[in-house]
């Protein structure tokens, strides 16, 4: 089931212009959205969340326009970017209190189901929690009001190994029952690679990949080798090559695997492959 779809969704500031930006997100997919900083990903979310006013483009909520039922439909998304504070000296308990009285489909059983599972003590203050549980205490907000789809912008971030892989499985226990989908940026991409069922890869503005995880990395390989391979051999058309130590190493389209004679292939990881695109188009444009 298709639960929010962006149809060429423009928004333009003097520095910077998202441009025509269009995706849709399935029911029990969990999404990675990609992108360098400043590549577009928060305003991508804002405009969603009407936080900003799309210059044009539409975006829709399970088929309807958002800007018409803008009630219903902040009531079942889920928006949280980390590092929000919320009021730091009040409880949980009391905010709570706060925050569901907001919410019509406000469910608490459901919310201390939640409490219960993510080990959160309600009487501890917003500023006594580590930043994993903060993280934890907005999703539970966000479940408890009834939302069907979780915008995260960068949730992991300064979390530690552990707390990061506590997430992802509870992201993909979320998405478990078919009907919730989550789109989540981070800059941790090892993040993506365990729990991300696709990814939308944005650039200066435009979405430059959309598509499965997997299939989106089968269409690249690294190549490794001597550096004595590449002599007398015009290695700038691939971009970004890293030499060190007498070695080289590159990502290039799976098409051109052979592009250097004598080189070790292998499938490059989703890191690699936005490493080597990004400095790879710095590169180009020096």
């Amino acid at each position: 089931m298709r639960i929010l779809t962006l149809n060429s969704v423009r928004k333009t500031y003097p520095s910077f212009v998202l441009d025509g930006v269009s995706f849709s997100l399935e029911a029990g997919h969990i999404v990675g959205f990609i992108g360098r900083n400043g590549a577009g990903k928060t305003t991508t979310l804002k405009c969603i969340y009407n936080l900003v006013s799309p210059d044009s483009g539409s975006i829709e909520y399970l088929g309807k326009e958002i800007r018409d039922t803008e009630a219903f439909a902040k009531s079942e998304i889920g928006l949280l970017f980390g590092g929000i504070e919320y009021y730091p000296n009040k409880t949980l308990r009391r905010m709570t209190s706060i925050t569901s009285s907001f919410y019509p489909k406000w469910n608490r059983s459901l919310y201390e189901s939640f409490v219960k599972d993510f080990g959160l003590d309600e009487n501890k203050k917003i500023k006594e929690l580590s930043s994993g549980m903060k993280v934890k205490y907005g999703l539970a907000l966000a479940l408890s009001h009834g939302a069907k789809a979780l915008l995260l912008d960068e949730p992991t971030s300064g979390l530690d190994p552990v707390s990061r892989d506590e997430l992802m499985d509870i992201f993909m226990k979320i998405v478990s029952d078919g009907e919730h989908t989550i789109l989540f940026s981070t800059h941790v991409i090892s993040d993506l690679e365990k729990s991300a069922d696709d990814i939308i890869y944005i650039k200066e503005g435009k979405i430059i990949a959309d598509e499965s995880l997997s299939s989106f990395e089968k269409k690249y390989v690294m190549l490794t080798g001597e550096e004595s391979l590449l002599k007398d051999r015009n290695v700038s058309k691939f971009g970004y090559v890293r030499v060190h130590g007498g070695k080289f190493e590159f990502v290039v389209p799976a098409k051109d695997s052979a592009a250097i004679p004598g080189a070790v292939s292998r499938q490059a990881s989703l890191e690699e492959i936005m490493v080597f695109l990004e400095r790879g188009e710095e590169k180009k444009n020096a």
